[in-house]
């Protein structure tokens, strides 16, 4: 299983599972991170949190931890 804090600077991936329960996954959701939505990631902070992403044609910021919850192909 690859979740999204393993993957690299510039690569594209697709959502294939979101992990987590109740009020985290339902936030994640709403962010746009949904099954089968593309995922490129921008950069990463130096200390590796948190993980900038490009989701529907906007910017968004994940923690590590949320990142982790996020299964990816």
């Amino acid at each position: 299983m690859k979740t999204l804090r393993q993957v690299k600077v510039g690569e594209t991936v697709k959502v294939v599972k979101l992990h987590g329960e109740g009020a985290v996954k339902r936030r994640i959701m709403d962010m746009g991170l949904t099954k089968g939505t593309e995922v490129h990631i921008r950069k990463v902070a130096p200390l590796g949190d948190p993980v900038e992403v490009t989701v529907r044609g906007y910017e968004l910021s994940l923690r590590k931890a949320d990142a982790e919850m996020i299964e990816i192909e």
